[in-house]
């Protein structure tokens, strides 16, 4: 249970740290306070549930997209966000995919050190 709510954890704190720094590089995404907030759950609500359903469907019907799922997951979870809530907005389409990408990389990147240094320390 411990080791679950670490995991959950370090997703929240990926996904907050990809949303912040892209929204920080990227002149047509915005993001505000509290919404903020209610925009990472969002976010990490749906690619917790969009993400192995893009897995599944890729091996099924395109094999070839099959290492793309993540990134695919992460463009369809920023758009639900982005209409679901008032926490974020991103315009324009080069914006979109930059957002995606820049999202994907810093989440990924961040999930890995930070599950590195608490998953060790939980195992201890």
């Amino acid at each position: 249970m411990q080791l679950r709510l670490i995991r959950i954890g370090l997703v929240l704190a990926g996904n907050a740290l990809g949303l912040l720094i892209t929204a920080l590089l990227l002149d047509k995404m915005s993001m505000s306070g509290l919404a903020f907030v209610i925009a990472v759950i969002i976010f990490t609500l749906l690619t917790i549930v969009l993400e192995p359903i893009v897995s599944r469907l890729a091996e099924k019907y395109a094999d070839v997209l099959t290492g793309g799922s993540a990134l695919i997951a992460t463009a369809l979870a920023l758009l639900l966000t982005d209409w679901i809530s008032d926490g974020l907005s991103i315009d324009g389409v080069g914006t979109w995919i930059l957002a995606t990408v820049l999202v994907w990389l810093v989440t990924a990147i961040v999930g890995i050190v930070l599950a590195r240094i608490f998953l060790k320390s939980a195992k201890k």
